[in-house]
């Protein structure tokens, strides 16, 4: 099977794309644990990626795969010219219905896709008629609370050639807030013959397994939960496929994740911009640290990466200390 091929069944675990986070490098520490989990590019907009085919956002390495690319948009043409772009790299698309964000559906696209479930069902069919790729959606259970219409929007998806769907069980209105309603997966997967992932809330492999416990889902899509611990996907795929429980990262490991982070993202993009990139990602990595909000606040005015191990090993000795 040639390296983009995927076989959904193999799959587990989606690596959830997250916007200015998830880069080549964010994906490659992911694999570097797991063989298997679907990586997912930052989400892509088609009508950029038509301006622009050569963009840095679609950068990838081999060995990520497999491998889906995510598509943003709501003008048919302009999806499926972006589909045909991706097409001989990626091992699936995954159409963008449900980024809550602003900017994104004040111009119909992301969650607004669910107020126009039959021009997202074109999109699909047509993507998937072009590409001969197999094509996914990810969406919210709805506009709002009195908009929920996630199980129809499923269906017509599924009727469209669907391969599978990820549900992040908020609706639109709900942003990031509250909690995510995994009963409502639940109800999703009992509708669908299509695999279903969940998403939402997934931060921990505990709750990795409640969540599958409760919605039968085929597997789980996370992304936050993966800042600070690149070793999370694998060890919900060891959970789902052996039934093998392995402990989380103890501190000296995630400060050795934070290092080769680093270096990597100051190789991929200069020590000026790696450097200021990682200052999103310091507070995920120390959080259990005593005093982690001072060591944060040091972390995040650095400006070179010898300054930054300096004070990385600061934390490893008083941690050190605290352990004796």
């Amino acid at each position: 099977m040639p390296k983009n091929k995927l076989n959904i069944n193999d799959i587990k675990v989606i690596q959830a794309p997250l916007a200015g986070i998830s880069d080549i490098v964010f994906r490659g520490q992911i694999r570097k644990y797991s063989d298997s989990c679907l990586m997912t590019t930052e989400m892509i907009s088609s009508e950029m990626l038509c301006n622009n085919p050569n963009p840095r956002i679609i950068q990838f390495e081999e060995f990520e795969y497999p491998l889906a690319f995510q598509l943003v948009g709501h003008k048919v043409d302009k999806m499926v010219k972006a589909a045909k772009i991706l097409a001989p790299y990626a091992s699936m698309i995954d159409i963008n219905c449900g980024c809550p964000v602003k900017k994104v559906v004040v111009s119909h696209d992301g969650s607004a896709m669910m107020k126009t479930p039959e021009l997202a069902c074109e999109i699909l069919s047509a993507i998937k008629e072009a590409t001969g790729l197999m094509v996914s959606a990810k969406f919210r259970l709805g506009w709002s609370k009195t908009q929920e219409n996630y199980i129809e929007f499923a269906q017509s998806l599924e009727k469209a050639g669907a391969d599978f769907v990820t549900l992040h069980a908020r609706t639109r209105a709900d942003m990031y807030q509250g909690s995510a309603d995994w009963n409502k997966i639940k109800l999703l997967v009992d509708e669908l013959k299509i695999p279903v992932f969940a998403n939402g809330d997934i931060k921990t492999l505990d709750d990795a397994k409640k969540c599958l416990e409760i919605t039968n889902a085929k597997g789980v899509s996370i992304g936050r939960g993966i800042m600070g611990d690149f070793s999370l996907p694998y060890r919900i795929e060891k959970y789902i496929n052996e039934g093998i429980i392995l402990p989380e990262p103890d501190l000296v490991e995630k400060i050795a994740m934070l290092r080769e982070h680093l270096r990597l993202e100051v190789i991929n993009m200069g020590e000026i911009n790696g450097v200021k990139f990682m200052r999103k990602f310091y507070n995920y990595y120390i959080s259990s640290v005593r005093n982690a909000s001072k060591y944060r606040a040091k972390l995040v005015i650095l400006e070179t990466e010898k300054e930054i191990n300096k004070v990385l090993d600061e934390i490893l000795h008083i941690h050190s200390l605290d352990c004796v």
